[in-house]
């Protein structure tokens, strides 16, 4: 069972007798454990944590007391000699350090990267080599929230990488979404400023439905194919687990001989591509506002490690930099994988969970500029104000320019960069010549060319005859192909979702101008699409501005179709003293050696029986966080089961069913919600009375819990039953 928060169950007293730390949980590590200078030190992991059974000051000393303030007598004033009452508040005064700017609030986690080899045809990068194992710390995030917002907010999220490489670090920093709101860095603080808070109030916290947003999506076009895919299913992952992740600009790869590749980068679920809906969020956010964070930690503790395969989709590095006419430096642009295929080039696991989230999650430090031999950036205008703003904001936020230096972002690679002193300087340096050349210290450090794995830039020629100017590419100027082709991608229920998201965002708008400035825009996307909007918000429908684009739909785009594994699926087990205990171990067994977690939901926590630990209650189940529910009876009500002390229980059931009246609000939910429910035989009526019959699809009913399970698993393998509320057939 995860979640557990320490390594061993706290006895009932206070502990006295001294002893050491406990070490961390078998599901947690810290950084390896490198020198400053990047020299591998053979220590524990754990030799970075707190040591020692005595309290202590931060310089060693011991003290007998750690609740009292020295004073001049028990009554008497405080005084000014107690040096560990200044140290301690000087250093609380000082524990938070400013949160980003963007991707403020984040989750994390240690794992390896396998490479394939595959890749060596394009890059000759040591780390995508055949069978190099490549130690990674992943940090996923969302963009506008602070760090106290909630994570299942309708976002972009962050899936930033860094690879601790022979060769140096390398940080590929992506999204979850392939392309961005803008084409150019310097539109970069508009966009953020936009759709942050409204700086008056410092409302709405981490959620673009507000006017600042869509008024400035609406003015600046080459926004619309970001903000579709926000508005599709895509900004509310079911996971962090079942979340794509793309590099989202193009990057040019160089191979052993020379040669260059363009090529675009593309982290693939193993689990698949799942979202919540949108009523799912709601309730989250307030149920559970650290709903991805616990669902990542939970899933490595509980060993359903999550996998994503890393892919490349390349192209011809031609002097125009573009593929079957998509401009491949603009940002705001896919290339369909039904062009370009994404080739897997190695496996990334996620094993073990951070042991401190503040030295860790906190401090670690991305930058698109931290490249390795084989990877080089092309002239995408974002990616060259990112390659600034990045390390600029790790000056600021770290406390000075030696952040690297902190253990979770040094490399596993030997540094001699003769940069000395300054803020959290931790390198005791020798020698008197940082500088080159030099003689007095032997010369030392030397330059290393590519024959000795130098990094040495791609020499690209620039455009001949060009003159400095603030311009784009006309290819730049096509703001509407692209979203028109993704919509035209979706299957209907996901058209449904993204028609619903509009609606929702844009009736929060308190501007009718600026409703009816983004309509426009959705009328040069879909008229189907205008028209519901349009609809939903009282407003007459605009004609579009010209002829619609033709376009191809790429099925890649969609989320719906497939079936993929359902290990780390959570499942529910309602149950309780009168169910068919046997059927519930067996129920719980099944769930476990297919590689899910089961939770056992009760009137009451405790134990059912020997072997049967109840981990969720009537009280605090929500349907949102399972992905099915099984029930093995009729749950009759608990004593808790009334309306002052659990609103859910405010309703009685039908007459006569003796069930709890809250497992019929969380199977309706969960109904409601598309997800696959079951019950072994003589719980039909409790499923029916919630409005669930066993001829819905994804309703089965069983006497064996083994066969009752497979249904299930089957079911979950396509994350849920879309066939349950087909979507309307509208004439496009």
């Amino acid at each position: 069972m995860p979640g557990r928060p320490a390594p061993e169950a706290p006895v009932l007293e206070e502990p006295t007798t001294p002893r050491d730390p406990l070490p961390p949980k078998p599901d947690q590590e810290g950084p390896e454990v490198y020198s400053p200078t990047g020299e591998a030190t053979g220590a524990d992991r754990a030799v970075l944590a707190q040591s020692g059974p005595w309290l202590t000051t931060a310089q060693g000393l011991r003290l007998p007391d750690g609740d009292h303030s020295l004073k001049a007598g028990e009554r008497g004033p405080v005084l000014l000699q107690d040096h560990h009452l200044r140290e301690k508040i000087t250093h609380f005064d000082h524990e938070r350090i400013p949160e980003r700017v963007v991707h403020a609030r984040g989750a994390a986690a240690h794992g390896v990267f396998r490479g394939y080899g595959t890749a060596a045809t394009v890059s000759k990068a040591a780390f995508l080599a055949e069978g190099a194992e490549t130690p990674v710390f992943v940090r996923f995030s969302t963009v506008l929230g602070s760090r106290g917002s909630a994570d299942a907010v309708r976002d972009t999220r962050g899936f930033a990488t860094k690879f601790y490489t022979s060769e140096g670090t390398f940080d590929l920093v992506g999204n979850n979404i392939p392309v961005f709101f803008i084409q150019d860095a310097i539109k970069f603080p508009d966009v953020i400023h936009a759709a942050k808070p409204h700086p008056d109030r410092e409302i709405p916290q981490a959620q673009s439905a507000h006017d600042t947003f869509w008024d400035f999506v609406s003015l600046h076009t080459e926004a619309t194919h970001h903000t579709i895919w926000n508005m599709s299913d895509r900004a509310l992952p079911r996971s962090y687990r079942t979340m794509e992740g793309f590099g989202v600009h193009t990057f040019r790869l160089v191979d052993a001989a020379g040669k260059t590749t363009l090529a675009k980068f593309h982290w693939k679920p193993k689990a698949g591509v799942h979202s919540l809906l949108w009523e799912e969020a709601q309730i989250i956010n307030g149920v559970d506002p650290d709903f991805h964070r616990r669902d990542l930690a939970d899933a490595i503790e509980s060993g359903a490690f999550p996998e994503w395969e890393l892919g490349v989709q390349t192209f011809p590095d031609n002097p125009e930099q573009t593929f079957e006419g998509i401009d491949l430096l603009d940002p705001t642009k896919i290339v369909p994988e039904e062009m370009a295929p994404v080739q897997p080039i190695g496996l990334l696991t996620l094993d073990a969970n951070p042991s401190d989230f503040f030295a860790e999650t906190e401090q670690v430090a991305f930058h698109p500029g931290h490249l390795v031999p084989g990877i080089d950036v092309t002239d995408d205008p974002l990616l060259a104000g990112r390659l600034f703003s990045y390390i600029d904001t790790q000056i600021s936020r770290l406390g000075g320019p030696n952040f690297a230096q902190i253990p979770v972002n040094r490399p596993h690679a030997p540094v001699n960069d003769m940069l000395r002193d300054g803020m959290h300087q931790t390198a005791v340096h020798s020698g008197v010549a940082p500088y080159r050349p030099n003689s007095l210290d032997g010369g030392c450090p030397f330059l290393a060319g590519a024959a000795e794995r130098g990094y040495v830039e791609t020499p690209v020629e620039t455009q001949p005859g060009a003159a400095k100017v603030r311009e784009a590419p006309a290819s730049f100027g096509d703001h509407t192909s692209q979203p028109r082709r993704f919509y035209l991608s979706l299957t209907p229920v996901e058209r449904e979702h993204v028609i619903a998201a509009y609606t929702f965002e844009l009736s929060k708008c308190y501007e009718d101008t600026v409703k009816e400035r983004n309509l426009r825009v959705l009328a040069d996307i879909d008229p189907g699409l205008c028209a519901q909007v349009a609809a939903g918000l009282g407003l007459p429908v605009p004609a579009a501005s010209g002829p619609l684009a033709d376009v191809a739909p790429s099925p890649a785009l969609s989320q719906i179709g497939g079936e993929w594994p359902v290990t780390g699926r959570v499942v529910g087990i309602v149950a309780d003293g009168d169910s068919d205990l046997d059927a519930v171990r067996t129920l719980r067994r099944s769930v476990l050696d297919a590689g899910m977690v089961p939770l056992v939901i009760a009137s009451k926590g405790g134990h059912l029986a020997d072997g049967i630990t109840v981990q969720r209650t009537f009280a605090n189940a929500r349907s949102v966080e399972f992905d099915a529910i099984v029930l093995t009876g009729v749950p009759a009500p608990g004593d808790d089961a009334y309306g002052a002390r659990d609103a859910k229980a405010g309703q009685d059931g039908p007459d006569g069913l003796g069930a709890d009246p809250r497992v019929l609000t969380l199977l309706a939910e969960a109904y409601r919600h598309a997800k696959a429910l079951g019950g072994l035989k003589g719980s039909g009526d409790v499923l029916a009375a919630a409005g669930c019959h066993e001829q819905s699809p994804g309703v089965v009913i069983d006497s064996d819990p083994r066969t009752l399970f497979e249904q299930i698993a089957g079911l979950l393998r396509q994350h849920r039953v879309w066939a349950r509320f087909p979507a309307a057939q509208r004439a496009e």
